[in-house]
Parts: structure tokens; sequence; C-alpha cells
């Protein structure tokens, strides 16, 4: 059977075609899809580049007749299939994607999507809107996913994002901040500040109960009386409250199940916690407060704001940013009066005060499974963190001790 040839001679492969009228070379062919497929060039050269590009798509199921689809496309295609995602993740999810990579990134083509252009991207959206590491990682995490999917459905080989947030996150040395605890003598001074202030004594049983249970502020504002077993001794943590900035601008709380079975738990009620707790009852009877509060079915809130509604946690933050400022400034005079150094309170939140209560319960527990069933941890490996950095200045007090007691040369 007598082959064809282009203008030149060249015998040309199976589905191969010179075209004299526009002098374009044609390769078609039929892909998974069962459909017919095309591609031109204006040399053989090139064109045979294209086929053996195809023919590796071919071999690993690539999609044919998808080079026009976007990163957005995938991502409308992952936003409507996801499921399973709690709904407040999922919300955020879909605030960084549409916020941040929609109007400028997603509008690429995904099949030319590289690494190095994910690269870029990061680097560019963190050096021109100067975001912290938190949200680049808030990010990254839906980024990812959306190419993931695009891998599974044969857009794509592999995912471009794989490893370059790493890469992003060295080259600006950025490093995810640890929370501290306070000391003791801070810890001390916090709570005997707050106790001795007419202003913020009000405050005292909310921030004692962070101390001595080490909830995550989600479940501090979110605990009702009925999870509260007093003459039981102990406090059933079984949702969330927050408080979310996503909708349109609106801010707005939720009530949500716990992230993981691990959050579910029964912590016992120290007698600290529980005096602060009749306290706060006392107080609202004395000035009339009650619940007004209703949220996703839920009500009859234990702490709350003058006007009977839940706490918002940025306000708790700010209170704790007020009562540290004046603190420190009254301290430092203190401390010059006295001729000795002020014991001053860091910049702190609500979750450094999670980490105060987990490190002063290291430092008196060994059992690292207990410490993690209460502390609500998924990762043992979170809980072994807190407890190495707890006890660190234990080991070195013991090792002093241990000079001079043991002949070693």
């Amino acid at each position: 059977m007598q082959k064809r040839k282009d203008h030149k001679g060249r015998v040309l492969k199976d589905g191969e075609t010179y075209r004299k009228n526009d002098g374009l070379y044609m390769y078609r062919w039929i892909g998974g899809d069962k459909k017919r497929h095309a591609v031109y060039c204006s040399t053989l050269e090139g064109l045979r580049e294209k086929e053996k590009e195809i023919q590796n798509d071919l071999r690993d199921g690539i999609q044919q007749g998808s080079s026009n689809i976007t990163l957005n496309d995938v991502y409308k295609m992952w936003k409507n299939d996801k499921v399973g995602l709690k709904q407040t993740t999922r919300n955020n999810y879909i605030y960084m994607y549409e916020h941040f990579v929609m109007n400028d990134f997603g509008n690429r083509k995904i099949k030319e999507i590289r690494k190095s252009d994910v690269r870029r991207y990061y680097n560019g959206i963190v050096d021109s809107k100067k975001m912290s590491v938190a949200t680049l990682e808030s990010i990254h995490t839906v980024l990812h996913q959306v190419f993931i999917l695009a891998v599974e459905d044969g857009y794509i080989r592999i995912n471009p994002s794989d490893l370059v947030l790493g890469d992003v996150k060295r080259s600006h040395n950025f490093e995810t901040p640890k929370r501290h605890a306070l000391t003791i003598p801070q810890q001390e001074a916090f709570v005997s500040y707050i106790n001795k202030s007419e202003k913020y004594k009000h405050w005292l049983p909310l921030f004692t109960f962070f101390l001595g249970t080490g909830c995550r502020v989600s479940e501090v504002v979110g605990l009702r009386w009925e999870d509260v077993h007093m003459d039981e001794n102990y406090i059933e943590i079984n949702h969330n409250m927050v408080y979310y900035q996503r909708d349109k601008g609106k801010c707005y709380f939720s009530v949500t199940s716990p992230k993981t079975t691990a959050g579910y738990r029964i912590i016992p009620m120290l007698p600290e916690v529980k005096q602060a707790l009749l306290n706060e009852k006392k107080y609202q009877e004395e000035v009339g407060l009650t619940c007004q509060a209703s949220i996703d079915g839920y009500t009859d809130f234990i702490f709350l704001n003058r006007n009977g509604f839940a706490h918002n946690p940025q306000t708790i933050n700010r209170t704790i940013k007020r009562i540290t400022l004046a603190y420190n400034e009254e301290e430092i005079e203190r401390a010059e009066r006295e001729r000795r150094a002020p014991v001053l309170l860091p910049n702190f939140s609500c979750h450094n005060l999670r980490h105060t209560f987990a490190t002063r319960y290291c430092e008196n527990e060994t059992n690292l499974k207990v410490i993690q069933e209460i502390m609500g941890h998924k990762d043992i490996a979170t809980t072994m963190e807190i407890y190495a950095e707890a006890t660190k200045e234990a080991k070195v007090k013991s090792f002093e001790d241990l000079c001079g007691k043991i002949k070693i040369s």
C-alpha cells in the first residue's frame, strides 16, 4: 500500500495529513472519550512532538479535548461535589479561593499550570498582600484539593502544588508561631490583677474557666449550663460555637460539632472552676442578666456579654490585651518603687490560656494518654510536644540537683 507523503516527499504516519491549501500538518486520532480529535502544526517535526504528548496522555488516561479547561472550571466541580466537610470549614475554603484565586490565577488553563507557576503565584500574593502564613496555608489547602481533583479526573498528570508551600515558607522565613504558655509568675500576676480590679473583676470567672479546663475559645463561648454537671463535678464538651466573618461581609455565630471525635470529652471540674461558675451565676442574678441568644437551636449560654448575648472571641482577646497593658503599666511603676525587676505579661490570646493549662497539667501529670483526652487532641504528637516543652525546665532542675551526687570522673 502506497504511503502518503508531504510536499517534501517525507512519508507520513497513520493519522498524519499535509494540507496543501494552507500548508499545515494535521494529526487526527480517537481519544478515550471515543470522539475524533485533531491538532495542527506548521512543521512535521512540531506535529510529531504534539503526537508524542497525545500518546502519553492516552496512555496515562488524560482527558482529550480539555485544553481550554481552566482552574476555575475544576474548582466549580470541586465546590459542587465536595462532601463531608463541616460547613464552617467549607465556607472558609470557598472564601479563600473566591477572594484570592478566582479572579486572577483561577483563569489559567489547567493543563498549562506548572509547579513554577504555583510558586510564582504564592510568592506574588505574599509580597503584594503582606499576608500571614496562616492565610497562605488556607489558600494552599483548597488549591491543593482542586488540583487533586484535576489529577483524579484526568485533566493533568501530576499535582503542580505538591511541595510548593514548603518552598515558599522557607524562602520567606515563614514559621508557624509557637503559642507559649504563661509562666507561673505571669499566670499568678494575671489572675491576681483581675481579682483586685473593679474594672475587670467580672471577667474573672471566664478566665478561671479557661485556665482550669484548657478548653478552646469556641468551646467556652458555646458552653451551656446544661453542659455543666455540678453534682457529679464534670463538664461535658460536645459542640463548638464559632464566629465567622465570611458571608458577604457579615459576621455570624454558628454551632458545630467538634472537628474530630477527640473533641467530644468529659473534663473533671476543679473546685476553683466550680466556684467560678457559681460566682458567674450569682453575678448574673444580681445584675439581672439573662441569656438572650438562640443560635442553631442552642441557648442558655453561661458566659454572656452585658446585653445577654454570647461573647465574641475577638472581644475576649481585646479584653486580654487591655488587661495586659493596664497591668504592665502599673507593674513597671511598682517595680521601680520597689527596686526590683518587673514581672511583665506578654502579648497573648485565649489560645495561650489553653496552652497554659496544658503546660501546668503536663508539669503535674505523666500519663500522656490522659492529658491527650482532657485536651481533646486528635494526635498524641501534639500532646507530646507540649509535654516536652513543659517538662524541659523540670529536667534542667533535676540535673542541677544531681550535681555532685554521683561519681562520674
